[in-house]
């Protein structure tokens, strides 16, 4: 039997996990208090305005309640905007305000940044390789 953190799968885990806490370092030495989760959201409802809350929650890997928790810590921080919706009164519409999109563009050259240093002495060809396996990997687990 092997050891797990022997596996591919545990290193995955362990660079992704270590990963997000040298984003979110970096994240706060220009923005307070925001998570990388939460910059995916205002990424999201910058480039498709109008998404859904489920489908927010199916691309940033929550279920509703945890995504309802998130949207209402952003709306506090007048990152996000909730309004009823006027087609469909059981669901909000969620927009992204002015302070979000300012968050975005602080974040902008420290995601860079980040990548820059995250795929050092890393080629494209080995990225588009890596991009490859793992969406093998997906394909043969769904």
């Amino acid at each position: 039997m092997k050891i797990p953190s022997k596996t591919v799968f545990y290193t995955i885990e362990k660079t992704i996990k270590s990963y997000r806490k040298f984003s979110k370092r970096n994240f706060l030495k220009v923005v307070d208090d925001i998570t990388i989760d939460q910059k995916l959201i205002l990424q999201y409802l910058n480039d498709f305005p109008g998404l859904s809350q489920k489908e927010i929650a199916e691309l940033v890997f929550k279920d509703n309640a945890s995504l309802t928790r998130m949207i209402d810590l952003m709306v506090n921080k007048n990152f996000l905007k909730r309004s009823m919706n006027i087609e469909d009164r059981r669901r909000f519409k969620i927009e992204i305000t002015p302070k979000g999109k300012e968050v975005l563009s602080k974040l902008e050259p420290v995601i860079a940044e980040n990548r820059k240093k995250a795929f050092a002495g890393i080629t494209e060809q080995e990225l588009i390789q890596l991009d490859m396996i793992l969406n093998k990997i997906l394909f043969n687990i769904k």
